[in-house]
């Protein structure tokens, strides 16, 4: 026969345990309950000085205004800097937005397997947006008479040192102005003057914008000599997908304005189908330093240091 004794130590065992197994299953159910990401938010590579792209904390500033919205319940964000090989978040993601220099698209590990997966993604709908250079294409990603899947995907892109066409990128004052059409992601922002780079003279196909192409921000460009120029638009793809082209920010600063963060939520939302307020998607941000990039503000490039005799 066992020893009375042992019979009650075991049932406070089991006592002392059940807390324990109780906490870890409520854990499991939250983390079954924890929103999936609604947003991917794609980092290629950069190699530009300090305060200028800085995309990764671009990134983070712009999954903080999402998760952060004004006006909108709180939309879940996850940044990647590789594409992610787990099917089941592509699967499960409303729209891809991607930031680096050129179309990481182009730029990460295994391009034609991250294309592929885009494919898939476009064709049940999910949306795309691009990022000051993210919108970019060299030629030695696009076709000779430029085509590209990025022109069906999003509308146009930036073509440099293309041969077919050659957009202009030059550091100048701009006012980016709505253009006099009535889009959810023209709301609650008004024409904002900066000093940034807004890339003009972008490539929407040998014939122009088609039908399913919307102009929604335009500049007035080159400054000796301009003209209206689209640095925002919008594609509705007939597989019911959305896209959405945006060419700024150059300089990390530029987030400080509210009406560019503003047409930049609005344009996310929109292209993950979200329905966007009269009033558009607002956010205040904290202090820019706190998304940890190189500098705030753009320094010049570091000169390599001189050789020293050994």
């Amino acid at each position: 026969m066992k020893p009375a004794w042992r019979i009650p130590f075991a049932v406070v065992g089991i006592l002392l345990l059940a807390p324990l197994f109780t906490a870890a299953t409520a854990a499991c159910a939250a983390a079954a309950d924890s929103p999936q990401p609604q947003v991917l938010i794609v980092v290629g590579p950069s190699q530009h000085p300090p305060g200028t792209h800085e995309v990764p904390a671009g990134a983070r500033v712009m999954e903080y205004m999402l998760e952060h919205a004004e006006g909108i319940p709180p939309v879940a964000a996850e940044i990647v800097d590789r594409w992610p090989q787990d099917k089941r978040l592509l699967d499960h993601v409303k729209t891809v937005v991607f930031t680096g220099d050129i179309f990481p698209g182009e730029t990460l590990p295994n391009p034609e397997a991250i294309k592929a997966d885009l494919t898939a993604m476009m064709a049940r709908g999910c949306g795309i947006v691009c990022v000051h250079y993210a919108t970019g294409l060299r030629a030695q990603h696009v076709t000779a008479d430029g085509d590209h899947p990025l022109l069906r995907w999003m509308g146009g892109y930036f073509a440099t040192g293309c041969e077919h066409h050659r957009s202009v990128a030059r550091v100048v004052t701009a006012t980016l102005a709505p253009a006099e059409v009535d889009h959810p992601v023209l709301r609650g922002w008004k024409a904002f003057t900066f000093d940034d780079e807004p890339y003009w003279n972008n490539y929407f196909g040998k014939d122009g914008p088609a039908a399913n192409v919307t102009p929604l921000v335009t500049t007035m460009m080159p400054p000796d000599a301009p003209k209206k120029e689209t640095v925002v638009w919008a594609v509705q793809r007939p597989d019911g997908g959305r896209g959405l082209g945006v060419v700024v920010p150059h300089y990390f600063r530029s987030w400080r304005i509210a009406d560019l963060r503003t047409l930049v939520l609005n344009g996310i939302c929109w292209t993950a189908q979200l329905e966007i307020p009269a009033a558009g998607i607002h956010c205040m941000l904290p202090d820019l330093a706190q998304f940890k990039p190189a500098s705030v503000e753009p320094l010049p490039p570091q000169k390599p240091k001189p050789k020293t005799a050994s």
